[in-house]
């Protein structure tokens, strides 16, 4: 049996699966976030422990850990874990959407090594960003850190006592250089820290250490339990659903939007606010266009009209060609490819006849619209999507899934009910760790069904699409 564990933000999810990989157990523990101030968002570390250990009790408690031989990890991205000396930890981690450190971030990614190396624009929520801003204003403990983790690295350390990352995830940090796969010495120095306070580097499939004897006792796990390197929540994601080769791509529908593609080459381009990050398998990178709302957009409108989504997405029939109605998703800002917290969105072109399903349609548009702006900006960098898969609980929507694959022009393939997120690529690297397997067993999950793109209305769509850019650029400057 192998063991994954998915560090998230809002809780921590472990799997349990057999050497078929038929998923034997599962568990969860819910996380809270403090918000001390506006722009600011942490949590404690012991807080990280605590769920571990329940969720190791109820994955002890549904079967028997005996036959386990390896455990992975996934987790939240870009977190400011810092540890003294003696690993004690001096301040609540600083998480990923954590805005507290834009002026920092402004300034590193204006030289431009920075972009250079990392192959990324420096964002907010990085972690070299976070260390310049506690530098300025909490100079005491700075001088004090010894050790900086990443949130799931941190799990690691009470697992084994080993401090280790690995490339997917310290690609997040703009200390990383990502084509080398290593500590860059020249972006450390730039923000007054050395590789001395940077954990060692391993990939994702390969062990990072052994699980400490104490908690094998405690959980009934064998001696010699190998921990596997795992990945950041995408990547480890992307294992999962068997997202590891060139061509492969996958496209979450969550709150924001992801569009995930593996590479078997670094091809970076940071100007066009894509990441180029490092994948959890050897010699394998990935790239991700990251919209801001993708099923929030529809829950937004759905309070808008008083209908939750389910109800708005079942009433509109097969997919058309899109109306006159255009919806900007940017209720937030924007990420890939504008780079704009300030944009906002915008309905434009209603009319007499727009009624409410025009506006479920105009949403469902904008939104895949703003996922073609996503493959076009990772085209730019010469990457090819063959394929999708869909994940996240808008791909509950056949309408948006048509619509997705004939704006895209690819098929979008459909899994089976079941989660193979995070914590099951964990499992996956676990697995891969303890026996030496490779991509070779990061398959597909089970397809229930194959969208394929509607020919008949490809035209439309480009032709939708180009209204969307026009109108991007017009409310840029008004919002």
């Amino acid at each position: 049996m192998y063991i994954g564990l998915d560090l998230g933000t809002s809780g921590l999810k472990g799997v349990v699966i057999d050497e078929n990989q038929g998923v034997v157990a599962e568990a969860t523990a819910s996380l809270a976030v403090s918000r001390p101030a506006e722009g600011q968002s942490e949590q404690s570390p012991a807080d990280w422990i605590a769920a571990a250990e329940t969720v190791m009790d109820g994955l002890a408690r549904r079967t028997s850990l005996a036959a386990v031989k390896g455990l992975g990890l996934s987790g939240q991205m870009h977190g400011a874990t810092l540890l003294d000396a003696a690993d004690e930890v001096l301040r609540p981690c600083i998480l990923w959407n954590d805005t507290r450190a834009h002026a920092e971030a402004a300034v590193l990614d204006g030289d431009p090594m920075f972009r250079r190396i990392t192959g990324n624009i420096v964002f907010p929520g990085f972690t070299a960003p976070k260390l310049d801003w506690l530098r300025l204003h909490e100079p005491q403990l700075w001088q004090r850190v010894a050790r900086v983790l990443l949130p799931k690295d941190y799990l690691r350390l009470w697992l084994t006592g080993e401090h280790v990352a690995e490339m997917s995830d310290a690609a997040g940090t703009s200390w990383f250089d990502t084509g080398a796969r290593d500590w860059s010495d020249d972006l450390l120095a730039a923000t007054g820290l050395s590789r001395a306070q940077m954990p060692r580097l391993v990939e994702g499939s390969e062990v990072s250490g052994v699980l400490r004897a104490e908690l094998a006792r405690r959980w009934g796990l064998p001696e010699g339990v190998v921990v596997a390197g795992g990945g950041g929540d995408n990547a480890a994601s992307g294992v999962g659903v068997g997202v590891v080769r060139a061509g492969d791509a996958f496209v979450s529908l969550g709150t924001s939007g992801v569009l995930f593609a593996a590479n078997d080459g670094y091809q970076p381009a940071p100007e066009t606010a894509v990441h180029t990050f490092c994948h959890a398998l050897p010699q394998t990178w990935h790239q991700m266009g990251v919209i801001l709302a993708a099923t929030d957009a529809l829950n937004w409108y759905g309070r808008f009209v008083d209908r939750d989504a389910a109800a708005l997405t079942s009433e509109l029939g097969a997919v058309q060609a899109p109306g006159k109605t255009l919806f900007l998703p940017y209720l937030g800002g924007e990420r890939t490819p504008l780079n704009d917290a300030a944009v906002r969105g915008a309905f434009i072109g209603l009319e007499h006849a727009t009624d409410r399903a025009a506006g479920t349609r105009a949403v469902l548009e904008g939104v895949t619209f703003a996922f073609r702006d996503c493959r076009d900006a990772l085209a730019a960098t010469g990457t090819r999507l063959e394929r999708l898969i869909a994940v996240g609980g808008g791909s509950r929507s056949a309408y948006w899934l048509q619509a997705i694959a004939t704006a895209l022009g690819v098929p979008v393939l459909l899994p089976e009910a079941g989660d193979f997120g995070g914590a099951f690529g964990a499992a996956r690297l676990a697995l891969m760790a303890a026996t030496g397997a490779g991509a070779e067993i990061a398959t597909l999950p089970p397809i229930a069904h194959v969208i394929e793109p509607v020919a008949a209305l490809s035209d439309a769509f480009d032709a939708g699409h180009a209204r969307f850019r026009a109108a991007q650029s017009a409310i840029r400057g008004l919002t």
